[in-house]
């Protein structure tokens, strides 16, 4: 692949197969000097955009985003996270399940929102200027390389029967040692000596037990947890299952009251333009859209599909609507029309028409989310009493 396409970043799938056919897709939609004119309606706070290179580390980014906004809402100091500390204990914690699962589950980089708020409770967290690799994904450290090192380290361990000690995770570490930089047991920070632990702990200040996801899968139970079924759920973690409408409800009320949303969701689709800046669902055959209908889905606000539960379902069970990317909702905007949009944080640097950031219609979210991470103080009284949180 030309080096022009690997600097809009490969996205959070673990095949690089798939990778590769959903950037050609991405890129494809090419900007059509944008006829869309937004007016922000709330306007969350939040950090700077970074850039995850070519990388699959979308959920860390968005997830460290999400931190940095909810320091900002709390009147903290945000702190420039380091994405790569916490994509480093998750690799380790898979690495885990791989060797204790015979080899029979996946690696790679894709990993959930909620392992962001995981590592940072198990593991802590650290600022960039502690842990500065940069490198990953956007220099000499190729992420697929990286990523097949570590399966060879981990096969040549399990298809060993006569190991006498659990080697594996001395070589592991000693890898991302040589490749990722050594970690620090302690850092100065603003003139004090901190541990990854006391760090999240003192610095940032928030606790992983008030976040929770949510998806919608009709048929499931709702206002019950169920395990989210999506392959990068490595860690097998449980998120509430809510009617389809809620969850952009959900979202309403959280921007609405100053917080901003996690969230994880197909952009696989050819209604989705990175370049644009735009997301929505047109009113076409969505699995069928032609070459002529493409070229003008961008040229402007258009009618959207009437969308409901089966086809969502459909979508996820076709596997048309895939667990591609994670992003940061961080406020609502208007169109030219008076037509509502989120504004959407993304980590692929400022290279689109909005300068990293891009405008997303409810129902797009309605139909394309796997899941979305909210602090539950975000959510109504009606919608805790339903969840019991």
């Amino acid at each position: 692949m030309k080096k022009t396409l690997l600097s809009i970043a490969i996205l959070c799938s673990m095949n690089i197969f798939a990778q590769d056919d959903l950037i050609k897709k991405v890129i494809n939609n090419a900007s059509i000097n944008s006829k869309f004119i937004f007016t922000d309606v709330i306007n969350l706070e939040t950090t700077s955009v970074k850039s995850q290179g070519s990388a699959g580390t979308c959920w860390s980014y968005s997830g460290n985003s999400f931190i940095e906004s909810e320091m900002i809402r709390m009147k903290k100091k945000p702190v420039d996270i380091a994405e790569i500390f916490t994509a480093r204990q998750v690799y380790l914690g898979k690495a885990r399940n791989y060797v204790l699962f015979g080899g029979n589950m996946g690696l790679g980089d894709g990993a959930e929102l909620h392992d962001v708020m995981n590592i940072l409770r198990k593991h802590g967290a650290m600022p960039q200027d502690a842990y500065t690799l940069e490198d990953y994904g956007k220099g000499t450290v190729k992420s697929g390389e990286f990523q097949d090192k570590i399966k060879e380290i981990l096969d040549t361990f399990v298809k060993n029967k006569d190991n006498k000690s659990a080697s594996w995770v001395t070589d592991v570490n000693n890898y991302m040692d040589e490749k990722l930089g050594k970690l620090p047991e302690t850092f100065d920070y603003n003139g004090k000596k901190y541990t990854p632990k006391s760090f999240a702990n003192e610095v940032i200040g928030i606790n992983p037990d008030d976040y929770i996801e949510l998806s919608n899968y009709k048929d499931m139970p709702y206002y019950q947890k169920m395990v989210q079924p999506v392959s990068d759920n490595w860690s097998y973690d449980q998120l509430y299952n809510v009617p389809m409408t809620e969850l952009t409800d959900i979202i309403d009320v959280a921007l609405a009251k100053g917080y901003t949303i996690g969230w994880a969701t197909d952009v696989s689709e050819p209604y989705f333009s990175w370049k644009n800046g735009v997301a929505h669902v047109p009113n076409l055959d969505l699995y069928n859209i032609t070459d002529e209908e493409r070229k003008l889905i961008f040229d402007g606000p258009l009618e959207e599909k009437t969308i409901n539960e089966d086809l969502r379902l459909d979508g996820l069970y076709t596997m048309k609507t895939t667990d591609d990317h994670g992003m940061h909702i961080v406020g609502k905007s208007k169109d030219q029309n008076g037509k509502e949009y989120y504004k959407v944080k993304n980590s692929w640097g400022a290279s689109n028409d909005y300068k990293g950031y891009l405008y997303v219609t409810k129902t797009y979210v309605q139909l394309k989310t796997t899941a979305i991470m909210v602090n539950k103080n975000a959510l109504s009284k009606a919608e805790r009493t339903k969840l019991k949180v």
